[in-house]
């Protein structure tokens, strides 16, 4: 499946609109993970800790959202945005949202 934030696919036709599709991944910071990055924190560097878990909530957005283009029976999704919250009481959660238009190419 073709997914992309451009409105368009060079060298592809748009031949239906097949609707707006969405993944949600919403994801706790383990109590491990915030150790680690507090430490980093201090002393600097990066945290492989978070950056693997916002890799991981991306990657299973994006791919519940071409699950539901699939069931759709579009052949893309385009005009694809991504957003990136932090919830909860003490900022423990992530979230990591996506939308796009799921259509169908000749």
């Amino acid at each position: 499946m073709i997914v992309t934030t451009s409105g368009n696919v060079d060298g592809r036709q748009v031949t239906s609109y097949k609707g707006i599709v969405f993944g949600e991944v919403i994801t706790g910071i383990n109590m491990f993970k915030d150790i680690g990055a507090g430490l980093r924190n201090i002393f600097g560097g990066r945290s492989g800790s978070y950056e693997n878990e916002l890799t991981q909530a991306r990657e299973s957005a994006l791919a519940e959202m071409e699950e539901r283009a699939r069931q759709l029976g579009a052949d893309a999704i385009i005009a694809v945005k991504m957003d990136y919250e932090v919830l909860g009481a003490d900022n423990g959660m992530l979230m990591v949202t996506c939308s796009g238009t799921a259509v169908s190419l000749t």
